[in-house]
Order: structure tokens, then C-alpha cells, then sequence
């Protein structure tokens, strides 16, 4: 088959259209025959040499979801079939022909929707139902706060907890950035470049729940505008790794500042949260309450030109390749 491989750590260019063994399935595992694969953040630190892949993955091949065809079926798989189409979340190598992934990690593309838009949701909607339904315990009729409201994680978060009865609240990096976060459903976007996010969000008395890839001095205002019992959900480190956390507002208001990475976990911990998606955000994508944003899209020999695009930090919403 072809495949993007890193030549070698570094930037955009070291990506490279070579061939590479196809993989096979194994047990409980779907070969997919890749029509799209989402270009994410994660890829990018990967190029670099700076995110490496776990055990048993592609150390050189980059992507972390696709949508395509299923072409075989490894031993005990009887939940999907020769030639269904799915979208799935991959460990790595999905910028790839084909690609084997655990069978409880694949979803069904919804409803009137192509293999492009779909390659654009695995990674992003897993790892908001994950760290803001489950580790941060939104519920329905609470506030949220999502920084980076326009990156592919952003544009999921907004949709999703405002199809889920919240209150949404997004930074971005310009004005037409934060209109676009309302008009995506965000009750206010605010331009952390030339407003406080902190004072904004404190005029509006708070919020209970604040995705956050952002860290460094972010880290005390974020604690200073929870709510009591509000929850600080932390997936990346944008600005740096060390936070300064009054303990003392964490014991007054009773605050949960927590995080995770996803690719690491088992194949089980990824199933469940597949079937949350199923359950409850599934229905609003084949219904148009939800909708996949897509920024720009790329052939796969052109890896490296997506990638360029995503470090310009200029997109809204997903990239894809097109395989």
C-alpha cells in the first residue's frame, strides 16, 4: 500500500508518500480500506519526534482517525461486515491506504454524510465526550468554556454541549473567529487577544466546566472564573506545562482540576466511549443538529502541505486527507 511515513523527525517536509506494508487483521480487529483521514494536533507533535507512537502501532505513520470501507474481518468480529462504512479512531497510522483498527473503535458514518466529513470526527468527539461528559461531568443546564473555540476539538465542544442543554462560552484568536464560535452556538466568543477572557466570563458569573488546551497562565484565571464544584479539564499544554493553582480556591469552591491523553488507553476504554457517542451524539450528526466543520482538504501525497496549514493556526474546524 501507500503511506505518509516520517522520514525523520522535523517539519512538514519530512512527510513522505512511500510504500509500506499492508497491515492485516488481527483478532477482534477490521482491516479499513481509508477514503479520508483527519489531520489533528497530535500529528503534528509526532512529526516533530515529540509524541511517539505506543506499542504495536506505526512509529512512522501519522493519523489518529479515517473513514472508509471495511475489506476484511479479523477472528471474533460478528458487529460489522464486508463492505460497511465506518469511521474509526486509530493509536496511528491513518495516513495510510489501509489501516487495521479494534472493532470497538469503529462507528457507523451517520446518516446522508460522505467519507470526508466523517474522517473529521473520531478523534475530536471521543476526546470531548471523554474528558468533558465523562471526566468533567457536564450535565445539562450548566455553563462551559472551551479555549480554541475554532480548532477541531472547539468546534465539536461547542456543538456538542450545546446540543446537550449548555451554556457554551469559547476563546479564539480573532473577531471573525468568535463569530463564528456563535454562530456555531457559543453564547459569546471572545478574542483573547485583545479581551480578558477572565474578566468576561466573570461579568457572566462563571462557569461549572472549562476545556482548556491551553495551560500555562491560563491556569489561575481558569480557577478564578469556576464556579463552586466547577471542574477544570486540562488536554494539552499550549503555553507551557507549569500552571500556577491557588489550593485555597481549589478547597473553597471545591474544584476538580484534572485531564488525560486518550491514545494510550485500552481498546475498552475507547469501545465504551463509542457507544456513548452513539448513544447520544450519533443522532444529532445524522439529524443536522450537529455538523462536521471543515476547513480545507488535501490528497494524501499533499500530507505535508495539510500540515503546513495546520501550523499556521489559521483553520477553523478540521483538515482532512483524501485518500
Amino acid at each position: 500500500m501507500k503511506a505518509i511515513v516520517i522520514t525523520s523527525p522535523g517539519g512538514p517536509e519530512v512527510l513522505q508518500l512511500k510504500s509500506y506494508p499492508k497491515p492485516e487483521a488481527g483478532d477482534g480487529e477490521v482491516l479499513i480500506e481509508v477514503r479520508a483521514a483527519g489531520v489533528n494536533r497530535p500529528d503534528i507533535f509526532q512529526r516533530k519526534g515529540n509524541y511517539p507512537a505506543p506499542e504495536g502501532v506505526p512509529a512512522d505513520i501519522p493519523g489518529l482517525e479515517v473513514a472508509g470501507v471495511v475489506t476484511a474481518l479479523g477472528a471474533n468480529v460478528n458487529t460489522l461486515n464486508v463492505g460497511d462504512k465506518v469511521c474509526a479512531l486509530l493509536a496511528g497510522g491513518g495516513y495510510a491506504e489501509y489501516v487495521k483498527v479494534p472493532v470497538g473503535q469503529c462507528l457507523p458514518i451517520p446518516q446522508s454524510m460522505g467519507f470526508i466529513e466523517a474522517a473529521s470526527l473520531p478523534e475530536t468527539y471521543f476526546t470531548v465526550w471523554t474528558n468533558v461528559f465523562d471526566r468533567g461531568a457536564f450535565r445539562s443546564g450548566e455553563s462551559f468554556l472551551i479555549h480554541g473555540g475554532t480548532s477541531g476539538i472547539g468546534v465539536a465542544a461547542i456543538q456538542m454541549v450545546k446540543a446537550m442543554g449548555g451554556t457554551v462560552y469559547a476563546t479564539a484568536g480573532s473577531d471573525n473567529k468568535c463569530r463564528i464560535t456563535e454562530d456555531l452556538g457559543a453564547k459569546r466568543g471572545i478574542n483573547y487577544k485583545t479581551e480578558d477572557f477572565e474578566e468576561i466570563i466573570k461579568q457572566e458569573g462563571g462557569v461549572d466546566v472549562i476545556l482548556d488546551m491551553v495551560g500555562g497562565d491560563y491556569t489561575a484565571k481558569n480557577i478564578n472564573i469556576l464556579k463552586e464544584d466547577g471542574r477544570l479539564v486540562m488536554i494539552n499544554a499550549m503555553k507551557g506545562k507549569i500552571g500556577e493553582v491557588d489550593l485555597l480556591k481549589v478547597m473553597r469552591k471545591r474544584l476538580i482540576i484534572t485531564g488525560s491523553t486518550l491514545r494510550q488507553r485500552e481498546t475498552s476504554f475507547k469501545a465504551d466511549i463509542a457507544d456513548s457517542l452513539l448513544q447520544h451524539i450519533w443522532p444529532y450528526l445524522s439529524d443536522g443538529t450537529i455538523k462536521p466543520i471543515l476547513h480545507e482538504t488535501f490528497p494524501l501525497d499533499r500530507a505535508s502541505d495539510a500540515h503546513r496549514s495546520m501550523d499556521s493556526g489559521d483553520h477553523i474546524g478540521k483538515i482532512v486527507l483524501e485518500v
